[in-house]
């Protein structure tokens, strides 16, 4: 288990209010080791944790919620996630993440307390400042770093494991736990159940749309 920054009591009543989830890329779904292309990959692990923690909250709510990408490079693997499991958006090459979560909140009419962010780093602090339920992926190289997050109430859990070794699944874990309907979900999907198809039929219909930072701008930009 990692730590608890906030209670889990507190942190479940965050998870109810919450409509979108967000992630940074690099350092969250990997390690954060790039290839030749400047890329670095995601793992089916996270991917089907992800899954069904969207399955969890359209259980608990009754519809899917947004699910986003906000990174601060242009990462081909996020690209192909996003289009595979019909994320939302994507928003890459953004060096002032805030203002990519204000156009997300802007262009799907939440606000920022309505979102979770699962992130790692010092360029995600901005957004970890306002948004709701915010998960920090735990690295050993950085206590100084954790410790600053802590005492700037920048995190409500830090995962145990890193990001190159399955933290994401380990935190949607933890908040599917939380809603008490952690066996719940993973049965119904086991026996594709009703409540799945009809899912999975709502989360299919989304494309993803990607946007990019032109100054001062944030645009609509497929990427190349």
């Amino acid at each position: 288990m990692g730590r608890f920054l906030s209670e889990p009591a507190v942190i479940y009543d965050k998870l109810v209010k919450i409509k979108a989830y967000v992630f940074d890329w690099d350092g969250v779904f990997n390690s954060g080791e790039k290839n030749e292309s400047g890329s670095s990959p995601y793992n089916e692990i996270d991917s089907m944790g992800i899954n069904m923690l969207r399955f969890n909250h359209f259980l608990r709510m009754g519809h899917n919620p947004l699910v986003a990408v906000i990174s601060g490079e242009k990462n081909t693997s996020a690209f192909t996630l996003a289009k595979r499991e019909h994320f939302h958006s994507v928003y890459y090459k953004m060096k002032n993440k805030s203002e990519a979560l204000a156009h997300l909140c802007n262009e799907h009419n939440i606000e920022p307390h309505e979102v979770a962010f699962f992130f790692d780093d010092v360029l995600d602090l901005s957004i970890a400042g306002v948004c709701g339920l915010r998960i920090m992926i735990g690295h050993d190289c950085n206590p100084m770093f954790q410790n600053l997050v802590k005492e700037n109430n920048l995190a409500d859990y830090i995962t145990r494991n890193s990001g190159g070794n399955n933290a994401l699944r380990e935190a949607v874990e933890l908040l599917m736990g939380l809603t008490g309907r952690f066996d719940e979900t993973i049965m119904q999907r086991v026996h594709f159940s009703d409540d799945y198809r009809e899912y999975l039929y709502a989360r299919n219909i989304p494309d993803t749309v990607h946007y990019t930072s032109v100054e001062p701008n944030i645009i609509e930009r497929s990427p190349q």
